[in-house]
């Protein structure tokens, strides 16, 4: 498989660039070496990423690719003139032609972090990565009320990690329950939650491949075991079809695809992007 080394530059953060980068190389069939430069926000800046960029390509024998987010033209323009990588414009590929179809100039702010003190969505953000953090793993019952969503499933199913990308990723307040042999035994969801159903959203897994996570966290416990693995995902998925819970399985799926999902289900009226 060839191998390209591929730079990510702005004059910010450099997010929106990798993100974006990373989108356009999964189409191909193509081993990359990443190199994020960011805050490249003056000229003498500029100059700096180019010399790296063509000594890798000198080194290499092969050009780099380059994806940009700078807004500064006069950085830009170094860039331009002096790159020897496949140099990628992505605001140029796309901010243009808007001004053009919308008859408007855009901001050319650099960055969407750039005024985060004035973001009521960034202070919104980083209250619910606080309530998914205080209310993960069922440790408080407090202010269910004020959740956007209740994940619920058997432990290491995937409830923390896509609660904490619902917060981060788009504001939302998560929590997560984890659902016990006691909670079997009743038959029942833990009654903290009975009042909140229509903001639970269930979460299960393959026994089989929460036997090879738990495995590696209690190796040769009963936590681990397949047969219990096997009764508490059965037993999860039978409570969430009485109650009435709409679920999916993690399995084969990344964190980005069931929090889509669950977006799409729930539907909150209060989402940021």
């Amino acid at each position: 498989m060839p191998q390209r080394t591929v730079f990510f530059v702005s004059d910010g953060t450099g997010i929106t660039a990798e993100t974006f980068g990373n989108a356009i190389l999964a189409q191909f069939d193509l081993k990359t070496r990443h190199i994020r430069l960011p805050f490249v926000d003056t000229i003498d800046k500029a100059h700096q990423a180019v010399r790296q960029i063509n000594h890798t390509g000198e080194t290499e024998g092969s050009k780099p690719i380059v994806f940009s987010t700078l807004v500064n033209m006069e950085v830009l323009k170094v860039l331009q003139e002096h790159c020897q990588g496949m140099l990628l414009d992505m605001f140029g590929t796309f901010v243009n032609p808007l001004e053009e179809e919308l008859g408007a100039k855009s901001h050319h702010r650099v960055g969407r972090f750039s005024d985060v003190s004035k973001s009521k969505e960034y202070h919104d953000r980083i209250e619910a990565i606080n309530f998914s953090l205080a209310h993960d793993d069922g440790q408080s019952h407090r202010d269910l009320e004020g959740s956007d969503v209740i994940l619920v499933g058997v432990s290491r199913s995937g409830k923390t990690p896509t609660s904490l990308y619902l917060a981060m990723q788009h504001g939302l307040k998560a929590a997560n329950y984890p659902l016990i042999p006691e909670d079997f035994e009743r038959r029942q969801l833990p009654p903290a939650l009975t009042p909140y159903r229509k903001k639970i959203f269930g979460l299960t897994i393959l026994p089989e491949r929460l036997a090879e996570i738990r495995m590696e966290r209690r190796p040769n416990s009963r936590y681990a075991s397949l047969d219990n693995c096997r009764m508490e995902v059965a037993e999860a998925e039978a409570m969430m079809r009485r109650s009435g819970i709409r679920w999916l399985s993690t399995t084969t799926k990344s964190i980005e695809e069931i929090a889509t999902t669950i977006l799409q289900e729930i539907r909150p009226e209060r989402l940021i992007y």
